[in-house]
This record gives structure tokens, sequence and C-alpha cells, in this order.
């Protein structure tokens, strides 16, 4: 196999890691240089890369002994596996490079940063030599982009102020929440904010969910109100419920009167209830149909991408209204019943009658429920037989966990 001399960095991000044998070792998250005086390009540290339960480890640049389109591998002999972290006087090429405002030292022209080229030199080490960087549009076209060498462009020793963050985000296109959420944490503070105001409403209201409680409360206190209550309306009830019983009273009202009421309304509904309850770690969005719907009506709505696993695996019948507080509760039918059945057939037809949680049923008891039952969602009813929500498995595991659960997961 042939190994390249230099690569674009952005196309680096989440490639594969092997090691000498073949065995995969984790996957690229980002590259460590270190920038030098005046034009002399920055030398090239090493890369980060995430191993398993996604702790971040730094791997020398001489570990490299392959660096292709497809994947990088290292050297013999044993890995670090502290946790990375980042140290005075480098830089991380992903995190806080791209999206940087420069100049074209040619023609004094503004442009940004949006790739940077790495090589190796005739000494072996590597280096970022090159650096592509794009002009503003006009009239909603895009700038002319320019592949530079590293002393072509200036503006990178400067303070970062007013940096952008399209290009970074970019990269996390490809990624689930939960894993631009661990990325966003070790981003610099000021670089995670910039990420986050940039971010549009449903994917940073994803993203927020799979935070900390202290960094959700944060990011959220770092955006304009307006748009904080944005968020928080496309935020799964129960997940920007939690969020705001973490603020005071005032901050948590006046979030609340700035959401849409119909969105504010099941927020509200939820707060009412204590935490640790039934009724305080449910949702109260899940699939819900009338005794007319037939089959094929219940798979239609399962099939909806917002909804999560757990949710989609079942579906609850009720009385009119449809939206909870429900008329009076019926029952619920597995998705497996229902692909087991005629799609013309009333969903009404095929209820599991099983007995339904009650909102004030604390955490041990639902866990009981849900080990007794082999179930992945149960439904929650209140004295007068109204479905008030549904709580899922990963509600259940979520406060089963220490609080800090995400931020040791992110450290190993």
């Amino acid at each position: 196999m042939t190994t390249a001399t230099r690569a674009y960095v952005s196309r680096l991000a989440g490639l594969p890691v092997f090691d000498p044998n073949g065995d995969r070792v984790g996957k690229v998250r980002d590259v460590v240089v270190a920038l030098r005086v005046g034009t002399a390009p920055p030398r090239v540290l090493g890369l980060v890369v995430e191993v398993v339960a996604r702790r971040r480890i730094f791997v020398p640049m001489g570990r490299v002994t392959t660096l292709d389109p497809g994947s990088v591998v290292l050297s013999t002999g044993t890995l670090n596996l502290k946790r990375f972290e980042q140290r005075r006087g480098e830089t991380l090429v992903l995190g806080e490079l791209l999206d940087r405002r420069v100049q074209i030292a040619e023609s004094g022209r503004p442009a940004t940063v949006v790739d940077a080229g790495i090589e190796q030199n005739r000494t072996g080490d590597w280096v970022l030599s090159r650096l592509a960087v794009q002009e503003p549009g006009r009239l909603g076209r895009r700038g002319q982009l320019h592949q530079l060498a590293w002393d072509e462009v200036t503006g990178l020793a400067l303070p970062q102020t007013g940096q952008g963050a399209e290009t970074l985000i970019a990269t996390y296109r490809e990624l689930n929440a939960a894993d631009v959420a661990h990325a966003l944490q070790d981003l610099p503070i000021q670089r995670r904010h910039e990420v986050a105001e940039a971010l549009d409403d449903e994917r940073l209201a994803d993203v927020l969910g799979e935070l900390p409680e202290a960094d959700q409360i944060t990011i959220l206190g770092t955006l304009e109100e307006k748009r904080a209550a944005d968020v928080l309306e496309v935020m799964d009830p129960d997940d920007a419920a939690d969020l705001l019983a973490e603020l005071s009273n005032v901050d948590r009202n006046r979030l609340l009167e700035l959401m849409e009421p119909d969105e504010a309304e099941p927020v509200r509904q939820l707060l009412q209830y204590t935490e640790d309850t039934a009724g305080g770690i449910m949702t109260s969005e899940p699939v819900i149909l009338t005794p007319d719907a037939t089959i094929a009506e219940a798979l239609a709505r399962v099939r909806e991408p917002e909804l999560s696993p757990a949710l989609a695996s079942q579906v609850y019948v009720c009385r009119p209204p449809s939206a909870t507080p429900t008329g009076r509760y019926l029952g619920l039918a597995h998705i497996q019943r229902l692909l087991r059945t005629p799609p013309s057939t009333l969903v009404s037809g095929v209820l599991d009658d099983l007995e339904p949680l009650r909102p004030e049923a604390p955490l041990a008891e639902v866990t009981r429920y849900f080990a007794t039952y082999n179930l992945v969602a149960a439904p929650v009813v209140d004295a007068q037989g109204r479905l008030v929500g549904a709580v899922s498995v990963d509600d259940v595991l979520d406060h089963l966990l220490p609080e800090d659960w995400r931020e040791r997961a992110r450290r190993g």
C-alpha cells in the first residue's frame, strides 16, 4: 500500500485507525499542530483519535506509518490511553482553524479557512503547509476558492474573534447527536458557543439532549432568549422539562412565555410531576390513536423518522381527545402484533390490556415494571383513566445512571 505524503484534514476526520495487525483502534477526530513564529508552517504533532467509550487520546504523528484516503495505520507499540488534554501552544485544526477569517497576503482580500493540507517534508516531519480559503460570495453565490501556501495567508496568529462555524459543522454532518455533543465538549469554551450558535434549532435541540445538565444550561444561557425558546420548542417535551427544571423560576417562566402555547403546554404539564417518578421521566408525546384507526394507519405513524425506536415500538389507543391528557385509555398494541395482522384490521381489536403505570410511581417501581414485562416503553395513566404520557427505557436508564454519566463516558 502506498502511503500518501499529503492529505486534507477535513478528509481525515472520521477515518478508521488500525494497528499493524489490521485491528481497528478507533477513528480520527482532529489534527493537533503547533503554530510557529513568523511564516514557518505549523508542525503537525499528532492525531486526536477516538477509541472505545468515546475516549479521545493523542497519537503522535511519528506513530503513523500509513495515511491514505481510506484509513490510517499505526506502527507497533503501546498506545497511551490517557485522555487527550490540549496543552498550551497546541491548536486543533478542525476545532480552531476552520472558519477563521484571514487575509490573502498578495491581494489583501478577506477570506475564510475551509480546509487545511498537511504534508510530509524531506526530513519525514509533517507540517501544515497549505490552506484552502474562500472569499466572500456575492448575491448568494459562493466566493472564489484558493489553494494557498501557509505563508500566503495572514491573520491566523490573531486571537479568535468573530469566528464562524459553517465548515466545522459540515464535518459533523454525518455524526449522530451524541457524538456531536462529545465533540463540542472537547472544544474551547468560546468555540463551543460559536458552534452551538451556528447549529440549526433542531440539530441543537438534539445535541443539547445528549449533554450534561451543566453544559445544557451554559449553552442555553448564551443564546438570545427568543432563540432559546425556539430550541426548547423542538426538544422532546421531557428533555425540555428536565432542562427548565434546573433554571430559576424567573428564567423558567420567561422562557415558557416565549414558547408557542401549544409547545409550552406539554412541558408545563411535565414540570408538575416529581422528579424520579413515572410522571417526571415520561414523554407526553407517544403515538396515540383513536379506536377506529386501522393497523395500516398505526404502521404509518410509527414510521415517522423523529420517533425514537422505543416510542415506535408500540401505539396507544384512547378515546378522543388524542393529545395528552387524552380521553379514556383503552390499551396498547405492540409493533410485532401489528406486523402480523392484516392492515385493514382495527387497532382496537389487537390491544394488550397490560395494567399501566401511575404518574406517581417511583423509579424503583418503574424499573421493576419494565423488567417484569420485558418492555421498552410503557403507558402512564392518571386517576381519571387518561393517558398522560409514556416512559421509554432510555428515560429509565438516564435516571438510573449517575448524574454525571455523560461526563464519565467522555472522560473514559
